[in-house]
C-alpha cells in the first residue's frame, strides 16, 4: 500500500520509527516531513499529507504530532479528507469501516510506540464497511460542500 507520513517536530523521531515499521512490512511510504527534530509548525505537514492522499498518491495517510489534534485538524480543511486521531486500535479501525477515514493522527505525547504500530496496523487492516455508513460519510460531504 502507499502511505504517506508526516509529522512536526514533537513526533520526529516517532514518525521515523513508524515510516521504517511501515517499510519493513513492505508498504510503500512517502515522507511529508518534517525532516528533523528542529521546531516547526504541524499545520504545513497536516496539509503536504492530505494532499497527497486527496491527489491519489498515497492510498492512506499516518500524522503524528505531540497530541495529534492540531496535525489533523490541518490535514481536515483539505477538501475531501477525513482524518480520525485515534489513541487505541479500536477507534483507529472504526474510522476505517465507519467513518472512511483516509488519515490517521495521534500524539507523540500520548501513545508510546507499541500502542501506535497497534493503531497503524488496526487502521491499515480495516477496509469501508460502506452500507449505512457510506450515507453518513456522504452527509458529511454534504455538510462540507454547503460549509466549505
Amino acid at each position: 500500500m502507499k502511505i504517506a507520513i508526516g509529522s512536526d517536530h514533537a513526533a520526529f523521531f516517532m514518525k521515523e520509527e513508524i515510516r521504517a515499521y511501515l517499510e519493513e512490512q513492505g508498504h510503500e511510504v512517502t515522507d511529508c516531513g518534517t525532516y528533523s527534530p528542529e521546531r516547526c509548525d504541524y499545520p504545513v505537514f497536516g496539509e503536504r499529507v492530505a494532499l497527497a492522499v486527496k491527489a491519489g498518491e498515497a492510498e492512506r495517510g499516518v500524522l503524528i504530532c505531540g497530541t495529534g489534534v492540531g496535525i489533523s485538524l490541518a490535514a481536515n480543511k483539505v477538501k475531501g479528507i477525513r482524518a480520525a486521531v485515534c489513541s487505541e486500535p479500536f477507534t483507529a479501525r472504526l474510522s476505517r469501516q465507519h467513518n472512511d477515514a483516509q488519515i490517521i493522527a495521534f500524539g507523540a505525547r500520548v501513545v508510546g510506540i507499541g500502542m501506535a504500530k497497534m493503531i497503524v496496523d488496526a487502521f491499515l487492516e480495516a477496509e469501508f464497511e460502506g452500507g449505512r455508513h457510506a450515507d453518513r460519510v456522504a452527509l458529511i460531504g454534504e455538510i462540507e460542500n454547503r460549509r466549505g
